[in-house]
């Protein structure tokens, strides 16, 4: 007789940009079946408390980029295979959806190079959850054909000549992780003499009950809200679609200054690995 050691499987699934109701009955099916669940910082706890059996191991492996502590790849990866080759179901659950702006890249080596099955199950990504609960079509008829996913998290990720492209196009322009070089993005962005119907719009947590919307003409920005401070996550809209917000918002900002995701504390792991992995403050 073969005493074969089976193998679990890995989800990697979208928690959805932060309303607990927005995730998938796929993932929340996958959920009440989990062994183990490695979690994102920006996944909302009502998700963890509504949708997962008590039994169920929970490990925060949530990141902050250059805020606080983050979880090193790494040790996410070693924790899906470790977890995996004891055959247990693990569910890799990131904030928003898989494919945008995550590191499933990254995992996905991991899992096809220790031959780990698994399914990938997408979200609602930040961008779609902010412009709906904003009430700002991305792609409205008469004002953009076209949505763009961009990201400037540091100076050298855009060239001068994109810059331009972006200052000319009439596509509505979506900067994730991006809020704390905002004022690159709209001095870049003038430089490039970008139209003034083409307005700004931040949206700080996004489709929780802690979301507030700032909307700026890039022109006046400086004046407005360059010394403002935004709270994590924060999504930049650029484009004529910004304009619609005021008519068709259907919500109101919160005013709150609170923390919807908490942030993140580190605790040494007991998987007897040399990495850490980290939890929320509660």
């Amino acid at each position: 007789m073969s005493n074969q050691l089976k193998i679990g499987k890995v989800i990697i699934a979208g928690a959805g940009p932060g309303d607990p109701e927005l995730i998938t009955v796929k993932t929340a099916r996958y959920l009440q079946k989990a062994d183990v669940v490695l979690v994102d910082r920006l996944v909302s706890k009502e998700i963890l408390t509504n949708y997962i059996q008590p039994n169920t191991e929970i490990i925060h492996v949530g990141k902050q980029c250059r805020r606080g502590i983050s979880t090193p790849q790494q040790t996410i990866n070693n924790l899906m295979v470790e977890h995996a080759l004891l055959g247990k179901l693990v569910v890799r659950l990131k904030g928003g959806d898989v494919s945008i702006f995550s590191n499933i890249l990254d995992e996905l080596e991991t899992l096809v190079a220790n031959h780990i099955p698994y399914e990938i199950i997408p979200g609602v990504t930040a961008a779609l959850g902010a412009a709906a609960f904003a009430g700002i079509p991305l792609t409205a008829r008469g004002y953009a054909t076209s949505v763009r996913f961009l990201t400037f998290y540091k100076s050298d990720i855009i060239s001068e000549n994109y810059w331009q492209e972006l200052a000319e196009t009439d596509d509505t322009l979506v900067f994730y992780m991006s809020s704390e070089t905002l004022d690159k993005v709209v001095d870049n962005l003038i430089a490039n003499n970008i139209h003034e119907d083409k307005l700004l719009a931040v949206i700080e947590q996004a489709t929780t009950p802690l979301q507030n919307v700032h909307v700026t003409n890039l022109y006046d920005y400086k004046s407005s809200l360059k010394q403002q401070s935004f709270i994590s996550p924060s999504l930049v809209i650029i484009g004529k679609v910004v304009s619609l917000h005021e008519k068709y918002r259907w919500l109101e900002n919160s005013g709150s200054n609170d923390y919807y995701f908490k942030p993140m504390q580190k605790i040494y792991n007991t998987l007897n690995q040399p990495e850490k992995i980290y939890q929320h403050v509660s």
